[in-house]
């Protein structure tokens, strides 16, 4: 369990980088099983900031991971565009669900 704020932030950057390595393999269930982990230490990080506060000497390291987390994703949405797009004609022609 991170103990700091900045842990937090790690923890993210290591599975947005397990999602890409996954994206690149075209191993899409594990791209989806990496951003729930995503997910979760996000929900957590915003109930921890209301608890603590970032120290100001991993302000910069904050912005370098940030970084880092958002040129992954980058990579990660061109990966799956591919792969969504042959997705979504699987659905061309079909009657709409309602729901």
């Amino acid at each position: 369990m991170p103990d700091m704020l900045i842990d937090y932030y790690k923890a993210i950057e290591d599975s947005s980088a397990k999602m890409l390595e996954a994206a690149k393999l075209k191993d899409w269930d594990g791209v989806v099983r990496y951003e729930g982990t995503c997910a979760v230490l996000i929900e957590q990080l915003r109930y921890q900031s209301q608890q603590q506060e970032l120290a100001p000497e991993h302000r910069k390291e904050k912005a370098r991971i940030m970084q880092r987390i958002l040129r992954n994703d980058a990579q990660i949405r061109c990966l799956a565009e591919p792969w969504l797009a042959q997705f979504e004609h699987l659905f061309d022609g079909q009657p709409q669900m309602m729901h």
